[in-house]
């Protein structure tokens, strides 16, 4: 372990003692988890701690454990994670948080402390229905307005639920089941005629 990272992990640990959950230091990258209801304040503390100062959001993600690794998993199912960088200190950090009900994942914006936020939560949001309480306009960012589901959660089928087609005769946009058949895509080898044969050239 690098001194500058053992610094940061140190520098963490002194600053929020038992509100992280957990810090983990793997392949270079520190990763501290905290609980839903300390995130808000913590946040703050890593943006405006003197010896943090990690004042620039580079990413917010969501994440579906639902089926992680070889083994099932027995933990919360959604989590919220976001990726901050501090200029001032040349480090990086990802904090990642759990949402407390997983039949209705929910977690506080961060859009008031790094309003950057507000774009990756909305995706979050429209791939993952990982609520943002407090986001200013949390709306679906990718997919259409009508859409039904979330497509990056691991339950969610290949084909979609519904889609949609113009109708001529009702002159609009109408929504209906899927209709496409799944199919097995197999791939096809297509080699010129005496490939590899000698004294051909």
């Amino acid at each position: 372990m690098s001194a500058k990272l053992e610094r940061l992990s140190q520098t963490l640990r002194d600053v929020f003692d038992n509100r992280i959950q957990s810090l983990v230091l793997d392949r270079g990258e520190v990763t501290i988890e905290v609980s839903a209801a300390e995130y808000p304040r913590v946040a703050r503390q890593l943006r405006d701690h003197a010896e943090l100062r990690f004042e620039q959001l580079i990413d917010i993600s969501g994440v579906d454990y639902s089926a992680y690794g070889n083994a099932a998993w027995e933990g919360k199912r959604f989590a919220s994670v976001a990726h901050l960088t501090s200029v001032k200190h040349n480090w990086r950090l990802r904090v990642r948080v759990f949402a407390d009900d997983d039949a209705f994942p929910v977690v506080d914006s961060m859009v008031d402390v790094w309003p950057s936020a507000n774009w990756f939560e909305r995706e979050s949001f429209d791939l993952y229905g990982i609520m943002y309480s407090g986001h200013p306009d949390l709306r679906r960012i990718l997919t259409d307005y009508g859409f039904v589901g979330h497509p990056f959660r691991k339950d969610f089928p290949v084909s979609g639920y519904v889609e949609m087609r113009y109708d001529p005769e009702q002159g609009r946009v109408v929504y209906q089941p899927v209709t496409i058949e799944p199919r097995e895509n197999t791939p096809r080898i297509v080699r010129e005629e005496n490939y590899g044969d000698v004294g051909h050239g």
